[in-house]
Formats: structure tokens, sequence, C-alpha cells
């Protein structure tokens, strides 16, 4: 019986990982670069320098909205931090969904001064790619990704039961050793970071709970909008009254919120109703100072800048729920520890990759004829060759469009998007079209030629290349090309390595082959 449990996880950890595993490497990989997502964005946008100031960024941004959006239903400002050296404001007309927010973004920087910066989505599209896809609606990209995090879930589970010996593939790695090479690095990947990938998952689904199971709401609240309104706090939305009043510096209300908080920076400031006399403002804490991702929110009455009633407090539940998600962003991680999310991610990576390859390894052995396998084995293979080299190749073009397309181009952000997966696609379909080995030799080197082309770029366009950041002391600048020599330099390297790998000739399956995975 112990047999057969051991050879049913087996069964499942193989099949939950492969059907899910392109999706699950897209996942692990727009979800490790997100940890930086802020970097990202600061490098994505050249134009804003200078230092931080939370203040005059605020004011600089609450004056421009007053100069071009008096009328509007809101305002968000979303203030720097730590990570961060410029606001972002937009606001909402009138029936405008929040995703129409971009068409009035804008930028301004630690001196109160609007930044004519390039249109970009930065770190950002990163971010919501691993959880909300693209080119598809929203509610569906979730449900997507929610099935596969379940998906996950499973082949950890399995994949522990699986393993007689954990502890000993925590210290084996046997190199040069073909498909015993493959299962080491993935046992290697998957026990080094284990709980980093059970938390990871489990709180990946807790965030979005609310669409996974809704039911809770259902049973407490009569309609959803009592619930939002509920969200929303003790006051409610304030309704229009029609006269016109001016807004009290925002300074002042900054101050109280960060004296309600021992010093704590605010992180977002919402304008409701601004220009009228009922207009509320709502400035939310900075999500780097707490694990708990859900920062409390203070309501001022615009007009006269004076506090309203502090909210209630949060229970069990909801801080519970605040701090898993908090586990999951990794916002609050000082520097070492969010290079430890990094280096735990990169290993989640590895080991879906691994697992991939390994499916491939594992099976070709047991192919009637090893040397020709049929059409839906040769998919597999490919698929992997475009999905392990080609989204990194499609990621380093990313952020090479943010430097080769033209600043004023039209939806020049959502072009930058495109062209992300114009090289996943392009590369993908080059490695449909090539015999496997080769196909992973070239895809290898041409994303590791991507990744070293990123700085090289960024030198010939920019006053910001590698050698003035050094000498500026710019760090963000400096690691973000580090990251891409080094990025160039591991895909290089696998691109040797599979073009020293001699392809010999396969050997014949065996007579009663294993029925397991």
């Amino acid at each position: 019986m112990k047999g057969s449990l051991r050879q049913s996880m087996a069964f499942l950890h193989t099949w939950a990982g492969l059907l899910f595993g392109w999706l699950l490497l897209l996942v692990f990989v727009t979800g490790t670069t997100a940890y930086f997502q802020d970097e990202i964005t600061r490098w994505m946008q050249p134009e804003i320098t200078g230092e931080r100031d939370l203040t005059a960024s605020a004011q600089g941004a609450v004056d421009y909205l007053q100069r071009h959006a008096q009328g509007a239903e809101a305002w968000s400002i979303q203030l720097p931090d730590a990570r961060s050296v410029a606001a972002m404001g937009y606001w909402k007309e009138k029936g405008e969904t929040f995703l129409q927010w971009r068409d009035h973004a804008f930028m301004v920087n630690g001196r109160g001064e609007v930044v004519d910066a390039r249109d970009t989505t930065g770190g950002w599209l990163l971010y919501r790619l691993h959880f909300d896809l693209h080119y598809i609606p929203v509610q569906w990209g979730r449900w997507i990704v929610g099935v596969a995090a379940m998906f996950m879930l499973v082949a950890i589970v399995s994949g522990v039961i699986t393993h007689k010996k954990i502890f000993a593939d925590f210290f084996t790695l046997r190199l040069g050793k073909g498909q015993r090479s493959w299962l080491d690095a993935h046992n290697l990947g998957a026990v080094l970071a284990l709980p980093f990938h059970l938390m990871i998952t489990y709180t990946g689904l807790v965030t979005l709970q609310r669409v996974y199971m809704p039911w809770g709401i259902t049973a407490a609240y009569a309609q959803t909008s009592d619930y939002q309104r509920a969200l929303a706090g003790p006051d409610g939305l304030p309704t229009r009254s029609g006269r016109v009043a001016p807004m009290a510096p925002i300074a002042g209300m900054l101050a109280q919120a960060r004296q309600r908080w021992q010093g704590a920076d605010p992180g977002f400031v919402a304008v409701l109703l601004p220009g009228d006399a009922n207009a509320v403002v709502r400035i939310t804490r900075g999500t780097a100072v707490s694990m708990a991702t859900r920062g409390e929110t203070v309501s001022f009455d615009a007009t006269t800048g004076r506090m309203r009633s502090p909210p209630p407090t949060h229970g069990a539940a909801a801080l519970t729920e605040s701090v898993m998600v908090g586990l999951h962003a990794g916002r609050y991680a000082p520097l070492a520890l969010r290079w430890l999310y990094v280096a735990c991610g990169l290993l989640g990576c590895a080991m879906v990759a691994t697992g991939l390859v390994l499916w491939t390894a594992k099976r070709r052995l047991q192919l009637p004829d090893p040397n020709r396998p049929h059409v839906g084995f040769r998919l597999v293979e490919r698929l992997n060759v475009a999905t392990i080299a080609g989204l990194p190749f499609g990621i380093a073009t990313y952020f090479l469009a943010n430097r080769l397309l033209a600043t004023g181009i039209p939806h020049r952000a959502a072009w930058e998007a495109n062209a992300l997966f114009i090289g996943w696609g392009v590369l993908a379909l080059y490695a449909l079209l090539r015999p496997v080995r080769r196909a992973w030799v070239e895809a290898m080197a041409a994303a590791a030629l991507a990744y070293l082309a990123v700085p090289a770029v960024n030198a010939l366009t920019t006053s910001r290349g590698l050698w003035p950041s050094l000498r500026q002391g710019d760090g963000v600048f400096v690691a973000f090309d580090m990251s891409m020599l080094a990025a160039a330099a591991g895909f290089a390297f696998a691109a040797w390595r599979a073009w020293r790998r001699p392809p010999g000739p396969t050997p014949r399956p065996r007579q009663t082959p294993k029925a397991l995975a």
C-alpha cells in the first residue's frame, strides 16, 4: 500500500507539473522580477532624477491636478518611497474604469516638478503579468493563474510524498550525467527553497481569495454594493454638493497622518470629488513599513484639512489576510531579504524548467523509437525551448523596446508590452522550426545576446550607462545593468553546455519500462 501511494503521487506530480508547467514558469519568472518592480520602473524612466521628497512631490501632483482635472470624480497619487524618487498621479472621469487611468497619468519628481518621462508600464507590467496575464480579460487571467497555482500546490505536496530521500537530495548534484543530472537539479531547486515554494503558492491563492471564494461576501452581505460600502469605511462615499470649495494644503494632512502612524510615511493619496465642498482626502500608510500590506487609511475633510474619525480596527481575519498578502508581495522586505526572495524565486524557476526538461528526457527512453518520437513528444520538446528560452528573450526585448521606441509615439507603453510578446513569439516560432538540439543552442545564445545588448543600448541612448552610473553612485542603474550582464552570462553558459553535449546514438528503450514518471 505504501508503494502504491508513492506511485500515485508520482503520477500526480508528473502530470500536474507538465499540464501547467509552461504557465507556471511564466508566473515564477515574472513574479520574481516583480520583487524589484520599482527599480525596474526607475530604469525604464531615465528622465527622472533627483532626491525623494514626499511632501514636495505630493503638493506638485495636487497643483497639477487642480489645473487639469478640477471636475474629475477622483484624484489618485502614488507617493514615492525609499525605492522610488517620483510620485505618479492620475485622475478618473465619471464613468471611466480603473484600467483607463493611464490615459491621465503623469510623474512628479522630488522637487515637485512634472517630468516629461517616457510612457512606460515599467516593472508594473511584469508584476501584473504574473497573475493577470495579458490580452485577455483580467478575471479570466486570474482564474487561469489560480487553477495553475492549485496544480502547483498539488505538485509540491505530491513531490514531497514521492521523494523518499528528500534530505539526501538537498546535498546531491551530479553534473554531466544526462537524465540523472536533470533530476538532481530539479530536486535541489525544489528542496532548497521548499518552504518558500509552499508559502508563495498558498499566499498567492490567498491574495485573490475574494475572486476564487466569494461566498463569504454573499453570505454576509445582501448585495455586493453593501460590501463595497463597508470597505469604504464608516464615512462611506461622499456625495457631490454642487458647491465649489478650495482644497486645504496637502502638507498638513500628510503631517497629521505621519503623527498618527508614529512617523511612518504615507504611500497613497486619494481625493474624492475634488473641488467640491464635500470632497474627502484619504491617505493610506505605505506598504513598506509593515508586513501587513493593507495599510491603514485616514480620512480628511478636503476643504478644512481636519482629520475625520479614525478608522475602525481590523479584525483578526482581515489582519491575517493582510499579512499573508504582505508575505507574498514582499514589499515590507529590506534589500537583503528582497534579494533572498529573488534567489528563492529563481530556484522556483529552475525547479519548473528542469521538471519540464526531465519529462522529455525520461520519456524519450520509453518511446518505441527514441530516434523518431511522435508529434506530441516533439511538440513538448519545442514548447520547452520556446518557454524556457523564449520568455526571458521576450523580457529582454521589452527592456530594449523601452530604449529604442520613439518617446512620442501613440500608445507607447502598449507597444513596449507588445514587444515582449513579439520577441517571445518570434523565438518560439524559430524553436518550432529547428531541430531540438540546435534550437536549444541557438535560442539560449539569442537570449544571451539580447541581455548583453540591454546595457549597451542603454549606454548609447541615455546618459545613464554603466560607467556614468558607477561614477555617480547610482546603485539602481548599476545593479540593473549588472543583472543584465549576469543573465547574459547565464544564458551563454547554457548555450555552451547545450552545444558541448554530444548528440550520440539514442539508446533503445527497455523491454519493461518503469511505470512511474
